[in-house]
């Protein structure tokens, strides 16, 4: 018997003085035009927070440390075709400068 998996996800808030970073979707299928959070699914063998540092480098350039990663919220979605797990972290330290890294799927950070 093969066991059941849930596609898995990480988000990120991004906070810096009492704002969060988000950034509009764009030319993706899913959710264009609205705003959402630096994002994206785990990989195999990956976990939660090396998920989040991969995706925080990948859209926005910036490098976050494991340690400086915090588990806020976990959420169980599930619709008629499919059923999620998401993972909500917190994040306030970071180097680099933020910048949108992929253009194609994001029109824009705020």
């Amino acid at each position: 018997m093969q066991r059941y998996s849930f596609l898995s996800a990480v988000h990120l808030f991004l906070i810096k003085k009492e704002e969060i970073l988000l950034l509009k979707r764009f030319n993706t299928g899913y959710e264009d035009g609205n705003y959402s959070l630096i994002a994206g699914h785990l990989e195999g063998n990956e976990t939660i927070k090396s998920a989040m540092i991969r995706e925080a480098k990948e859209e926005a350039g910036i490098t976050i440390k494991s340690a400086d990663l915090k588990v806020v919220h976990t959420m169980h979605r599930k619709s008629l075709d499919q059923e999620r797990i998401d993972f909500f972290l917190l994040g306030i330290t970071w180097t680099g400068d933020i910048s949108n890294l992929e253009p194609d799927k994001c029109a824009g950070l705020d």
